[in-house]
Formats: structure tokens, sequence, C-alpha cells
């Protein structure tokens, strides 16, 4: 599919702008926790790591290494987690779609589904383990989120699409 023809007197972004686009995406879905949601179980997908992870699988070279990292530790700063477990886990997630990725070379959107399936669980699954105790019954809750998320990764990396054609344009 060829990007539409540029109009006339259309500026593209400026090189600042295009590279920090990925990373404000990826902060404003972390800023959607804070949002007012009425709600009694903690349902609500984590969009800062849906939009992380669909920078990397859909367009690699948009975020460095390290990128992670500060993310995460921006995410863990809104979120109210404990400091340094969305660093640690969005970091090794990261690692993994990096492994993943060296093995696999070419891939399509199912896997690419896949391989964010499970960094999203392994995620939300370790953040479990960081900020609840063990005892805590919250085992099923985390498995619809973890099932909500996934089901909505789709809808993140259209976005993250459509965000990265327009930083291109």
């Amino acid at each position: 599919m060829t990007p539409p023809p540029r109009r006339p007197f259309h500026e593209p972004l400026p090189p600042g702008s295009a590279r920090l686009l990925p990373w404000t995406s990826v902060m404003a879905g972390s800023l959607v926790t804070i949002l007012p949601w009425g709600g009694t179980l903690p349902l609500l997908p984590p969009f800062g790591l849906l939009m992380m992870l669909s920078w990397r699988l859909l367009a690699p070279l948009s975020l460095r290494v390290w990128a992670p990292a500060l993310l995460g530790l921006f995410d863990d700063l809104v979120s109210g987690q404990p400091v340094g477990s969305a660093m640690l886990l969005w970091t090794l997630a990261y690692f993994l779609v990096e492994a993943m990725d060296a093995r696999s070379g070419v891939r399509d959107f199912v896997q690419s589904w896949a391989i964010a399936a499970v960094a999203i669980a392994l995620c939300l699954a370790g953040g479990r383990l960081v900020a609840t105790p063990l005892g805590a019954h919250v085992d099923s809750v985390l498995l619809l989120q973890i099932v909500i998320a996934i089901l909505i990764f789709p809808a993140t990396a259209r976005m993250v699409a459509w965000i990265d054609l327009k930083r291109a344009l």
C-alpha cells in the first residue's frame, strides 16, 4: 500500500517532533489511568504498555533500547505502582520482543499479536506479584484484565500505525 501523495504546501513534521511522537503517544497511553473511570474492578488495560509494544512491533526503530525504562518510570509515577516495577517489566517485555524478533525475522500481524499477548500477560502477572500480597485473591480479575488487554491490542496497533503514517508524511 503506497502512502497518499503529499498535499501542496504541506510541511512535514520536523525531525525532533517526529522523533518525540512515539514517546508522547506512550506517555499519553499511560495517562489514561488518571482519568476518572467509575469502576470497582481494575479492568482497565495498561494502555502505555500496549502503545509501547505496538511501537516496537510495528516500527522497531522508533524507540531506542533504553526507552522502556524511562517510559516505565513515567508509568510507575502516574499509575501508582511501586516505583521500578514497570521499569523492569517493560524493559523485560521489550527485550522479549527483541529476542523473538531476532529469531523469527519476518512475521505477520497474527504473530505480532501473539508476541504482544505473551508480553502483556507476563507484564501484568509480574505487576501483580510486585504490587499485591501473594494471599490476595485477585487472580480471576487479573486474568480478565489480561484478556481485555490482549483483545484491545489490535486497536492500539491500528492507532500506532495511523500515527506512524502521519509522522512519515
